[in-house]
């Protein structure tokens, strides 16, 4: 992404292609054609007697005009030479292609490179009269570069059809990366590379129809993304269909509606109708193949609705380009879409820029906000919804309103992201979303086969539950097989917990705040029935002052398992805590806890995995009957036999 961020801040032009031809030789056939072609399509094109204004010295414009356009396509022609007008045009053309925005494309109309190159032919016989001329080796020195350059020649292309060959310029050109970037919304920060790399998948010349996937994140760009894709290469084809909220508009008889709209707006008719879904793909499949289209589905989350909008390749002409944003890989895979691509958040610096576009109105900081837009862009971990939502929110506010901002972020997540994020976790099924919970408010940072056997230990295909979650966009698994997720994913699982009992840590199926696991488990003020209220519990966690983790795990009746990592407790405590878990199934601790090794033990007799890594006691608690466990680890602890002599 070292392109995009680079490409932040880019220069402005007035023009996106320069034309330099010899009026005579082209004004009003090639040139004239290709001018007309290069506008229909967007390309807003410069061409010396459509712009010059009266009255103007016209040297002076066409400098400007030159400087003011990011594409130049010079078009060579066997008296190109003869005009030292032409020749300076060239020349200040050269001068600026050699930046890195500015590029030069020559078209070799009815010459040769070599005649360019070496000013022979039709060419030498042009530029005569200019050799004693002082400017004569800058000239030849222009048109020798100028023939190296990449371009097109007529004779050699398209079997020197004209029209053939100046919708290959005009197509070229508009999928050029540089114009690509140019054409994109300014707002759209980083977008470039991403629109290119989806256009060059989708290889537009290529005569076959085509199903591309954009997978990703709630709030991660994929609409935007595809917006930007189709704006751009839409006008490529005969018909052309944007469907928004695949997802939300399919509930309930949303298809044939949905349906409808494809056809309509693919075919510019406003009076077809479906009767139903069976009826409509019956249609699409019959009338859609008449047409090249461009059809985007955004934010699909189910096989039927891609089954009713693009069952299959044969309902379109070849050429026909169908893009699908999800966040669901497995909707694209059971359809057989074979290229999906996975959008990339934004960079550091593409974050800054964007944030700043809606909060200051230019591409940096103003003076004194930087360390406070720092924070804020640290905080939307490169979420590009995030990071409009709070822009626009503190635009114009003053630095305190800024500053009081960014302390409730640290407690109160922003609610417009969380509800954008939880679609995907409200898709889940009950026991999956049980397991996206253990994960995010537990299980954060632990190997995957290591988070499987605990989640198993508790009843769940983890397998098969954890690739439903990774196929989502909800959580990722490294190269070194570690569970990861993004910030405001973790945000959002541990709002699902506590909103319904803010207040309230006892009635959390989750726990993972320190002083909150301590006034349950401590305070002698607390004076409800611990057992019933471990019935109620599903997971508890808490982080020690040096926010050291520890957890309990998945339970129905009872908690059922519980890892504690460096609980800054006494051993007595502990132990006393144990007794009130009838029901647990799965224990680890890790890490030497406060306490005499000599103190009491416990350990529930249903216990199936024990391990203890450090485990003070030179034996197990003489009460532990262990007729359960199958799963017994004590590294570096103390114990020297499993019971005392005589047990």
């Amino acid at each position: 992404m070292a392109s995009t961020s680079a490409s932040c801040v880019q220069k402005s032009f007035k023009y996106d292609v320069f034309l330099s031809f010899r009026g005579e030789d082209t004004r009003r056939g090639f040139v004239d054609h290709l001018y007309h072609a290069l506008q229909g399509k967007g390309i807003i094109t410069y061409k010396d007697d459509e712009k010059i204004q009266k009255g103007e010295r016209i040297s002076e414009q066409l400098v400007r005009s030159i400087e003011e356009s990011r594409f130049y396509i010079i078009v060579f022609s066997k008296n190109y030479a003869s005009s030292s007008w032409c020749l300076d045009e060239l020349v200040k053309i050269m001068e600026c292609q050699k930046t890195t925005e500015q590029i030069a494309y020559p078209v070799f109309y009815d010459v040769e490179p070599t005649e360019i190159r070496n000013q022979s032919g039709a060419v030498g016989e042009a530029f005569a009269k200019h050799v004693e001329e002082e400017a004569a080796g800058r000239w030849i020195d222009a048109l020798k570069k100028a023939a190296d350059l990449a371009g097109w020649e007529l004779k050699t292309t398209v079997d020197g059809h004209e029209s053939k060959f100046i919708q290959k310029i005009v197509k070229d050109i508009s999928l050029k990366p540089h114009f690509i970037y140019s054409s994109i919304d300014e707002k759209l920060v980083g977008m470039g590379t991403r629109v290119q790399n989806i256009v060059s998948s989708l290889e537009i010349d290529s005569n076959d129809a085509r199903i591309i996937g954009i997978k990703g994140i709630g709030g991660g760009g994929k609409t935007t993304l595809a917006r930007a894709v189709f704006d751009h290469i839409s006008y490529w084809f005969e018909g052309k269909s944007f469907v928004e909220n695949v997802r939300e508009v399919s509930k309930g008889s949303g298809l044939k509606e949905l349906q409808k709209q494809v056809l309509s707006t693919v075919l510019n008719d406003q009076n077809i109708v479906i009767c139903g879904v069976s009826d409509g793909k019956n249609k699409m499949k019959k009338m859609m193949s008449c047409r090249k289209v461009l059809v985007v589905l955004d934010d699909v989350d189910d096989i039927d609705q891609l089954e009713a909008l693009a069952c299959e390749l044969s309902w379109f002409k070849p050429g026909s380009r169908i893009i699908i944003t999800t966040r669901d890989r497995q909707v694209l895979v059971a359809h057989g879409v074979n290229l999906i691509h996975d959008v990339n958040l934004l960079s550091h610096k593409e974050a800054v820029c964007l944030f700043s576009r809606y909060a200051f109105k230019r591409d940096i900081p103003n003076q004194g906000y930087e360390d406070l837009s720092g924070k804020v862009v640290h905080y939307a971990a490169g979420l590009p919804l995030t990071i409009r939502v709070l822009g626009s929110h503190l635009c114009d506010r003053t630095e305190g309103e800024w500053v009081d901002a960014i302390n409730r972020l640290k407690t109160i997540p922003l609610e417009k992201t969380l509800k954008t994020l939880e679609i995907s976790y409200d898709g889940l099924e009950n026991d999956k979303k049980e397991i996206f919970l253990d994960v995010v408010c537990i299980l954060k940072g632990q190997k995957k086969d290591n988070v499987i056997r605990i989640l198993e230990s508790c009843g769940f295909n983890a397998q098969i539950g954890l690739s439903v979650l990774e196929q989502r966009s909800l959580i990722t698994i490294s190269d070194t097989h570690h569970l990861s997720f993004h910030d405001h994913i973790e945000e959002m699982g541990k709002n699902i917990v506590r909103r319904f009992h803010p207040n309230k840590p006892s009635k959390h199926s989750r726990l993972w705040v320190q002083e909150e696991i301590k006034d349950i488990l401590v305070n002698e003020s607390v004076s409800f029935n611990i057992y019933e209220w471990w019935k109620t519990m599903t997971f508890f966690i808490c982080y020690d002052k040096f926010s050291y983790q520890f957890f309990c795990l998945q339970g129905t009746e009872a908690i059922r398992s519980m890892i504690l990592v460096r609980l800054n407790l006494h051993e007595a405590v502990i132990m006393k805590g144990l007794r009130k878990m009838k029901e647990l199934r799965s224990l680890y601790v890790i890490g030497r806890h406060r306490g005499d090794v000599e103190g009491s033990q416990y350990l529930p007799d249903v216990l199936q995995s024990l391990c203890w890594y450090a485990y003070p006691f030179r034996s197990l608690p003489e009460t532990f009957q262990a007729k359960k466990l199958v799963n017994l680890e004590m590294r570096e602890s103390n114990i020297c036999e499993l019971w005392e002599e005589g047990k």
